[in-house]
């Protein structure tokens, strides 16, 4: 069966050939794709518009049709024209803009509805579903895991960087109950005393140094073999918190978990978790944590996803394509469902949605994901 797809490299061409003939079948399906098709973003762009020929693959369905158009990256006037191109072709629900900053433009089209896969903003907003993998969720996730893991005592860790009024104010929605907040400088060497700050490193080094002078002239057998225990550690005493989430990233997460063990956190009584990893391997070569925790899509499904991906185009997709290949997913059941799809109720169902990222939810006016928990070890992702 042909696939009514639209490669980047000839997709003005084909949509020229095509849409006169899509305009006389009512019951087709059109979906507008905007994305960075050129610039330096096109990499992205591409690589959204490529997902989508998965999803059409799966639905194998001639009678929907994708038509992207060149929106750039945080360039106004370029995505209001190609606002104004698909909706010239007879589009209502749009995939995209990627980008929370363009969402102000796209609300002017109330008549148009957009599913975008930032993850900033998890509340629905007027025309805007934002499908991301929103802060919120992955907040909730860590924090039923670590209720069942009963630890009381956490440490909400973040950067002084420029998402800091963001996490503080996603973590004023959420009112978690028992958690404490840390601020961090982004810089590695002001980390580094920071942390000692927060673990009490200092006392605790002089807590082992005072003593190990205890034993230190005493010959009896048992003081010799305390003194030996005490030469093997770093530090004498625990730190006030049972749990950390560090709501970081890369490099800066990378340092502030290097900072933790060498502060000599003990990994046996306190529990690391972060978030943001979308299964970053790298992470298997920070030799400094034994488990790292994390919430996520469904692992199987997303290499699942990639190995197809590959397999298809001889490339790897960026992470955030999944989330438009789910996009696609949730448009085409709603438009078998309700025959129709007129606003962004037609969206919005009251039970469970599945897709290859796993569950959501439409929840208070917020889509919340159903993360599962994944931890690295032996340098693999386990689920928990």
């Amino acid at each position: 069966m042909k696939k009514k797809f639209l490669l980047s490299l000839f997709y003005l061409l084909f949509i020229l050939n095509s849409n006169l003939s899509s305009n006389e079948n009512n019951k087709t399906l059109k979906v507008g794709l905007l994305v960075p098709l050129t610039g330096a973003y096109s990499e992205l762009g591409n690589s959204l518009l490529y997902s989508l020929q998965l999803a059409l693959e799966e639905i194998n369905d001639e009678d929907v049709v994708i038509i992207p158009r060149d929106s750039g990256f945080n360039d106004k006037e370029k995505l209001k024209r190609a606002i104004n191109d698909v909706r010239s072709n007879g589009v209502k629900i749009i995939i995209g803009p990627i980008s929370n900053e363009e969402f102000d433009e796209a609300k002017k089209n109330s008549d148009l509805i957009f599913i975008s896969p930032s993850n900033i903003e998890p509340e629905l907003s007027g025309n805007i579903i934002s499908i991301g993998i929103s802060l919120e969720s992955q907040l909730l996730a860590i924090s039923n895991f670590l209720k069942n893991q009963k630890k009381n005592k956490t440490i909400i860790m973040y950067p002084k960087n420029e998402y800091l009024e963001l996490v503080e104010k996603r973590l004023k929605n959420l009112n978690l109950q028992n958690f404490k907040t840390f601020t961090y400088s982004p810089n590695p060497e002001v980390l580094t005393g920071e942390i000692e700050t927060l673990t009490n490193y200092s006392q605790r080094k002089r807590s082992l140094e005072l003593r190990k002078k205890m034993f230190q002239d005493k010959e009896d057998e048992e003081s010799i073999k305390e003194l030996e225990r005490l030469e093997q550690l770093y530090t004498l005493g625990e730190v006030n918190f049972d749990s950390v989430i560090i709501v970081d990233f890369g490099s800066s997460l990378k340092s502030v978990l290097t900072s933790l063990v060498y502060t000599d956190v003990n990994q046996d009584k306190v529990t690391f978790t972060t978030v943001n990893q979308w299964f970053d391997e790298s992470i298997f070569y920070e030799n400094t944590i034994k488990d790292l925790y994390y919430p996520s899509v469904n692992y199987k499904e997303f290499k699942k996803y990639n190995d197809r991906y590959f397999k298809k185009f001889n490339a790897n997709p960026n992470e955030i394509t999944i989330l438009a290949y789910d996009a696609l997913g949730l448009i085409y059941y709603a438009w078998k469902k309700n025959g129709k799809i007129n606003s962004i109720n037609d969206l919005i169902f009251k039970n469970k949605i599945k897709g290859k990222i796993g569950t959501f939810t439409f929840k208070n006016g917020k889509i919340i994901q159903e993360l599962d928990i994944y931890k690295t070890a032996n340098k693999k992702f386990v689920k928990f």
